[in-house]
């Protein structure tokens, strides 16, 4: 880059990166399993050109979406290329939808393609009477042969099935494909739809590549980089293992499944040297008695979040280098908190130079609120295409998003004297009792500090007094027998009276994401007065002002 604001070279996206290192170092390793198998630099460019060949061959061009409904593994990121080689865009469907959330991404999208897991083809089935046009469907796994997915249609399904091994076999590789510029679309990733339908986020490469470097900083990357992703790539955070890789030509170490039980089990077998670590997991690891392994444990950079109070002591003891960001699909990592936390509450500052990031908070009218106070956080770049391009098919919403060439990005923050950014909370998730704004994060963060909290999730639930009260759903540590009694106890004393949880609910887990481990909250906000639901009120608890 010429200058820190010049457009992203396109010589650093992921599909060129991938094909210069197949000419220069083919034999070195990019993408492991943990339950084995791998793909060289090589093997994946000439999996990728593959891929191109077969997908062109099913009348895939430029511009078309061809989804994808995969679980990680090894086939997901040869796909992303060989689609990418096209000039088409690879579309991820979250494969916990069915139904109704399944149909309407699939009559949305209006895909060329489906690529999906033979485990999932009967979701297809379910809603396929329901649409009025099925793409081609390509399975990937399952049985090959004349009964398989290349054998007759699935009674239900409407339209042969193709098998993904045949249609690769039969396939000539693309030799010269389409080089994507930083402006085209690597991807479009459908957000949850909280507030509405699920939108299609449309990805720019130069989008990920801010994102990728903004995450994870690469200057002091090494060739021995190995970058642990339990993560899906219907999610920015599969996505981006790949690109931080190839641009130091590291590898990727795969799982299908985020495992709070397996997770450091595989960083320390596969020697994984970079990974995003959920909270949780720090905490598990600090909970075990210390060893003289330790030390010996490989990971070298990690971001977390949310960030535990005792980050500082996780980064002592394991010799590794934390930091933490703010980052959703829309955007580029806005926020950097270094590699040094100096508040475990705050996600960082505005990054500084590449991107060129600008951030505000400001009020409902877009105007900006005085240092301190709470407001929604507003983004732009100075480099071109290093934020999202819009909703796919939804000018309505993209202008909305987009309003006085901000994008909007429905966060509630606050900033301090020093530029320290602290977020709040989802702005539909705020919570509003007795005319005092409440931030769900922040009563989490109070509760989470009682040594016998494993995790804990605040929501609103309705009352007539207050309009809102505040409910927390807590998971203890195993064996603890801590009481909902116990807890306001606790809390009472620590925290703002308006704060203090009014019902408490004891729970064995809570529901979550797969691609990221977020906590569900619609889940819990279904049914908030259940039978281990206790009231604080009712119990003759009051709080003293």
């Amino acid at each position: 880059m010429g200058t820190e604001y010049d457009l992203v070279d396109p010589g650093q996206l992921l599909p060129q990166m991938v094909a210069r290192h197949a000419q220069e170092r083919p034999s070195e390793p990019f993408l492991e399993h943990v339950d084995g198998g791998s793909l060289t630099y090589g093997q994946t460019d000439e999996l990728a050109c593959r891929w191109a060949g077969a997908l062109a061959s099913l009348g895939v061009e430029r511009g078309d979406r061809v989804m994808t409904m995969l679980e990680p593994g090894l086939d997901n990121t040869p796909l992303w290329l060989g689609i990418a080689w096209l000039g088409a865009i690879d579309t991820g469907v979250n494969t916990d939808y069915r139904g109704a959330m399944l149909r309407y991404v699939l009559e949305h999208a209006r895909a060329r393609v489906i690529v999906v897991d033979e485990a999932l083809v009967d979701r297809i089935v379910e809603v396929a009477p329901q649409l009025d046009d099925l793409p081609t469907v390509v399975v990937l796994g399952g049985d090959d042969g004349p009964d398989g997915p290349d054998g007759p249609d699935r009674p239900g399904l409407g339209v042969p099935t193709r098998s993904a091994a045949a249609i690769l076999a039969a396939a000539d590789p693309l030799d010269v494909g389409v080089e994507p510029a930083p402006w085209d679309i690597a991807c479009m990733i459908y957000t949850s739809g909280t507030t509405g339908p699920s939108k299609g986020v449309l990805i720019p490469w130069a989008q990920l590549h801010a994102m990728a470097v903004g995450v994870f900083p690469t200057e002091d990357f090494g060739d021995d980089e190995a970058y642990y992703s339990p993560f899906t790539m219907y999610h920015v955070s599969g996505r981006l293992p790949p690109f931080n890789m190839a641009l130091c030509g590291g590898r990727v170490v795969v799982r299908q499944r985020m495992s709070l039980t397996q997770g450091w089990s595989d960083i320390r077998t596969h020697r994984c040297t970079t990974a995003i670590v959920a909270g949780l997991l720090t905490q598990q690891l600090m909970d075990q008695p210390a060893g003289q392994d330790d030390a010996e444990l490989p990971l070298r950079r990690a971001v977390i979040g949310p960030v535990p109070p005792n980050i500082n002591e996780f980064a002592d003891r394991f010799g590794v280098k934390v930091c933490t960001a703010f980052n959703m699909t829309e955007i580029s990592a806005a926020t950097w908190a270094g590699w040094d936390i100096e508040n475990h509450l705050s996600c960082g500052r505005a990054r500084e130079g590449y991107p060129g990031y600008h951030l505000r908070l400001v009020d409902e009218h877009d105007v900006e609120v005085p240092v301190g106070e709470v407001g929604e956080l507003i983004v732009r770049t100075d480099v071109p295409w290093t934020l999202n391009a819009g909703y796919f098919a939804d000018p309505e919403r993209t202008a909305q998003a987009w309003r006085n060439g901000w994008f909007h990005t429905g966060d509630a923050f606050r900033r301090d004297e020093d530029g320290n950014f602290f977020f709040v909370d989802r702005m539909k998730d705020c919570i509003r009792r007795r005319g005092e704004n409440i931030s769900s994060f922040e009563v989490e963060m109070h509760v989470t500090e009682h040594p016998e909290v494993v995790e804990v999730a605040a929501i609103a639930v309705p009352d007539e007094r207050s309009g809102d009260e505040v409910k927390v759903v807590v998971v203890r540590k195993p064996g603890s027998e801590l009481t909902p009694e116990e807890l306001a106890g606790y809390l009472i004393p620590r925290m703002p009276r308006f704060m203090v949880p009014r019902y408490i609910e004891m729970a064995d887990e809570l529901p979550k994401t797969q691609a990221t481990m977020k906590v569900r909250k619609v889940e819990l906000r279904h049914d908030p007065f259940n039978e281990a639901t206790w009231d604080r009120e009712a119990a003759g608890i009051t709080v003293p002002r």
